[in-house]
């Protein structure tokens, strides 16, 4: 059975905590995968965006607040328990969310579950530029690999090619589906800090 955007997004909150929770403290000032990030600067980026999606889920509240220079600014104390403590609420905002509901984003009036696809993939995808960091192994369930796809199918290239979301997919051979999708994605599945 597919997946949803709210089931993608649920999963994705436990699939990053089960590797956040495994990373010692010296791991967060290793650098990522994302280029001029350390670790705690993708944990604040994936943060950020989802504490945004929480209060437009909760309150409707579209205000942007622009991010840190860098995102790991935002992280306050052990970066593990920072992000705990967002999970919950982050959680609680899918409770009986219409996902056919139409609400105004940054991206212009969208349903719930369209302005949820991406963010819900990028739980996924973080995870593994975090995990990397410390060489813990992070394989993308296949599930949310299809959902992906379906979800940048119909989509011009530009939308999700550019410095801010993708870059140009990597050639590779003879890999697993999880890093073939990692390659589409812009990143060398074989990265390590």
């Amino acid at each position: 059975m597919a997946w949803t955007p709210d089931t993608v997004y649920l999963e994705g909150l436990d699939f990053l905590s089960g590797v956040v929770d495994r990373m010692h403290e010296l791991d967060w000032e290793r650098p990522s995968p994302c280029a001029g990030w350390r670790a705690v600067d993708v944990l604040g980026h994936v943060g950020a965006a989802v504490e945004f999606g929480t209060r437009l889920l909760t309150t409707g509240e579209l205000q942007w607040v622009p991010p840190a220079d860098p995102p790991g600014g935002i992280v306050d104390g052990d970066p593990a328990a920072w992000w705990a403590t967002r999970v919950p609420t982050a959680k609680a905002s899918m409770d009986d969310v219409d996902l056919t509901k139409v609400v105004e984003s940054p991206m212009g009036s969208r349903s719930i579950a369209e302005g949820l696809s991406f963010p819900a993939i990028d739980l996924f995808v973080h995870t593994w530029d975090i995990g990397s960091t410390a060489g813990i192994e992070v394989t993308l369930p296949d599930q949310v690999i299809d959902f992906a796809r379906e979800t940048f199918a119909p989509m011009a290239e530009e939308m999700y090619r550019s410095p801010r979301v993708f870059g140009a997919e990597i050639a590779v051979s003879d890999e697993s589906a999880s890093d073939a999708f990692l390659a589409w994605t812009g990143r060398d599945p074989h990265w390590r800090a």
